[in-house]
């Protein structure tokens, strides 16, 4: 079972769409995974639709629409594995201990929020999976997703992948505006 992972998509505030490269991926996987912060409930509506199967929950920025649709913490069995998916986790100081204590139903959770891609696994064997975002870097390099894949209760093949930057046709400029003195 294949997956394609995105968190804090932020549409349409920080792009006008997913890349083409994203929705391909999306239109060729099993399951999708969002971590929450979509901002706006068209992008819902838009991978419900293209999605073979979407696994969602809700995040910060994201406003009674989205809550109303989407839980707080999905949880869902995929081929085995004890998948959640949920959009913050606190700071990274103490993530694995605090994800550990909170969900040890899980064999994997899924998180976003910070933007910053994320891969490691506690102590007690939960692996802590963050995709980054695809439209919006903050102090990252790259705008990121993840694949991975499911067989027999495990996950494996997880690959950040890294986006190419977005040209924009749009010429931005600045103007100011002055006071009278």
């Amino acid at each position: 079972m294949d997956l394609v992972i995105m968190a804090d998509t932020h549409l349409p505030k920080r792009a006008r769409d997913l890349p083409a490269e994203l929705w391909e991926a999306v239109d060729a996987t099993d399951v999708v995974v969002h971590a929450g912060d979509w901002v706006d409930e068209a992008t819902l509506d838009r991978l419900e639709e293209r999605s073979a199967r979407l696994v969602a929950c809700w995040g910060n920025n994201d406003g009674p629409g989205l809550r109303a649709r989407l839980p707080e913490v999905a949880r869902v069995e995929l081929d085995g594995l004890r998948l959640g998916v949920v959009h913050e986790t606190g700071g990274k100081q103490g993530r694995e201990a605090r994800a550990e204590a909170a969900y040890p139903d899980l064999d994997v959770l899924v998180f976003g929020h910070s933007h910053i891609p994320w891969d490691t696994t506690t102590p007690g064997g939960l692996r802590l999976l963050n995709p980054g975002s695809p439209t919006d870097r903050r102090q990252q390099p790259h705008c990121t997703y993840l694949t991975a894949r499911v067989r027999d209760g495990v996950i494996g093949d997880v690959v950040l992948h890294r986006l190419p930057p977005r040209t924009t046709s749009r010429t931005t400029s600045r103007t100011t505006s002055r006071r009278p003195s």
